[in-house]
């Protein structure tokens, strides 16, 4: 018995360094190849997971030789504008549909569930018509506004759970109390809450910071791009920079590495207890 929990045991550590190396692999060649220069990786023979010559090059030519502070403002701006809107939102839809009863609240909720089933090209040409519409096209405010759309369903969906795993007595306790609804909630509920909070904050941060399709067509100058498009458009015809595009790349990526290093617990949270007890 003792041999066959050592064998299983050997067994599972294996499989879990395997997954690890396979996890890590390509994020070392990422950091490798930042460091190389562009002679480096034009002349070797063939690839190398670690540079001969360690080089800056890249760092400096991101900043330099590309408008990368104006892509990092346009992203950091967008998405800390659209995460803020869509929790606040989302928080208020998440109460409302755990606490209140109303006429045809299951076919609304079901409705909203069934907007994340379709595909996000089919909301291209919709969204390009409101934008253009609206004279909001090509403008950091138009596609916070199609972010917002974009995570608020879900998001609701997630904050609906949180808020059903609180028993409804602390509410009424409250409210006999003498204590108004939105007192009840802002200083009652909403605090037991706050791991529901930070997991949806940083799910409508990471689409967010992430999202390329509705920035590549809803912005057409160099002004308005945001990282990920930024970071796309740097694969050239003829020639790719590929020690430059992979520095960009590992700087874009710094945000998003330290939120979920933090508060992984959180989002983890979510996943298991938010988003599917309901």
């Amino acid at each position: 018995m003792i041999k066959k929990r050592f064998l299983f045991s050997t067994f599972s550590y294996f499989l879990l360094l395997l997954g690890c190396c396979f996890t890590l692999l390509p994020i070392i060649y990422l950091i490798s190849t930042s460091l190389k220069s562009i002679e480096e990786i034009m002349t070797a023979q063939h690839v190398t997971l670690f540079p001969r010559h360690i080089s800056f090059e890249a760092y400096r030519n991101i900043w330099v030789n590309y408008p990368f502070l104006t892509y990092m403002r346009n992203s950091v701006t967008v998405v800390l504008a659209s995460t803020a809107t869509s929790v606040f939102f989302s928080t208020l839809a998440g109460y409302g549909f755990s606490r209140f009863e109303f006429r045809s609240k299951n076919t609304l909720m079901l409705f909203i569930l069934t907007t994340q089933m379709f595909p996000s090209v089919m909301l291209f040409v919709p969204y390009f018509k409101l934008l253009t519409s609206y004279g909001l096209g090509n403008t950091r405010f138009g596609l916070s506004l199609v972010y917002i759309g974009s995570v608020i369903p879900f998001c609701s969906w997630m904050m609906y759970g949180f808020f059903n795993s609180i028993p409804r007595e602390l509410d009424e306790a409250a409210l006999i109390d003498g204590s108004g609804r939105f007192r009840t909630f802002l200083q009652v509920v909403a605090p037991l809450t706050l791991p529901g909070l930070i997991s949806t904050t940083i799910y409508a941060f990471i689409q967010g910071w992430n999202e390329y399709m509705f920035a590549m067509l809803f912005t057409n100058s160099d002004d308005m791009k945001t990282l990920p498009v930024a970071i796309g458009q740097m694969v050239g015809f003829y020639k790719i920079m590929w020690n430059d595009l992979m520095a960009a790349s590992l700087i874009s990526s710094i945000p998003v590495l330290v939120m979920f290093v933090f508060l992984q617990r959180y989002f983890i949270s979510s996943l298991t207890r938010g988003a599917v007890k309901g």
